[in-house]
């Protein structure tokens, strides 16, 4: 019986939270746009086998650079225009999506993990494995994320999974610096102290106990390190050293568009459009999230 209460007190506790946490994102009318935005982003994607006009391959030799529907040229077999080699625009874009999303889910969880693991160890263990790890993570944000996943691409080689790894190596040291400092702050509180006395070990002490206390600014960080990740395997896609053709990647597509800026602008513009509305759309939800969770924005 008692057991069946504590299960019902629970559950309002989480509906209240949730209750709490909805009122707050949505007061940012920015962060329900940007949320209503990627989820339709999302569905596209998903859906992108079913609606998309054509296959993100198929080229059409007789229509190479047609022009959008509504300009002078086009028609709406090709609502979007086609490329230099008669390949429709809009299916690209679509199937383009599910590579950028999988980028980014992929990349930001990556950095996320390790950086979380590790950031919690130097956190709480501290002495000398903390300034190693530190020292470290100093060194690789001594350089500009794009120019060490360059480095790094060129290492384990060219393409989306090496530009996978090489952006989540180069975001990774934010968290570890972030579960760190959120660590060092909880660590030494009451129930912390309360569980070690109670036999707990170190590891449930670290990530049972401790880590789910830290999870507010990890998870707003994790909705910027996604758009960063999008960002930079696009840059590494548009440098010839991401994605390589005939993968749909929005950064390749504008890497193949360069050439056509003046000729045929709706090559390089809509790919360029679709990053722009996808990056906007998850930083304004992380400014929503960051209100959210954020104690002292909530009282604010």
């Amino acid at each position: 019986m008692n057991s069946k209460a504590d299960r019902n007190i629970s559950a309002d506790i989480r509906r209240q939270a949730w209750r709490e946490f909805w009122f707050s994102f949505s007061m940012n009318r920015g962060a329900v746009m940007g949320l209503v935005v990627f989820c339709a982003i999302v569905l596209l994607a998903v859906l992108a086998p079913l609606i998309a006009p054509y296959g993100y391959d198929e080229q059409f030799r007789d229509a190479m650079q047609r022009p959008p529907a509504w300009q002078t040229g086009g028609t709406w077999n090709f609502i979007l225009g086609t490329d230099a080699v008669g390949r429709d625009i809009l299916s690209r874009l679509l199937h383009g999506a599910r590579y950028s999303l999988l980028v980014g889910v992929v990349v930001s969880l990556a950095a996320m993990i390790v950086g979380i693991v590790v950031g919690v160890i130097a956190g709480y263990i501290g002495g000398m494995i903390e300034v190693i790890i530190m020292r470290i993570m100093d060194i690789i944000l001594a350089f500009p994320s794009l120019l060490l996943a360059l480095v790094l691409v060129s290492i384990v080689g060219y393409g989306l999974q090496g530009a996978i790894i090489a952006t989540a190596v180069a975001l990774q040291p934010h968290f570890v610096r972030l579960a760190r400092a959120a660590v060092l702050s909880e660590k030494n509180r009451e129930y912390v102290i309360a569980a070690k006395l109670a036999g707990a070990g170190r590891g449930r002490l670290m990530f049972k106990t401790i880590l789910p206390n830290c999870m507010a600014p990890i998870i707003v960080q994790g909705t910027f390190s996604f758009s960063n990740a999008i960002l930079d395997v696009a840059a590494l896609g548009f440098l010839g050293m991401g994605a390589q053709a005939p993968t749909p990647e929005w950064g390749t597509m504008l890497a193949d568009a360069r050439e056509f800026i003046s000729s045929a602008w709706w090559i390089v513009t809509f790919p360029g459009l679709a990053i722009l509305v996808l990056v906007l759309a998850i930083n304004l939800m992380g400014d929503g999230l960051r209100d959210a969770l954020d104690p002292k924005l909530k009282r604010s």
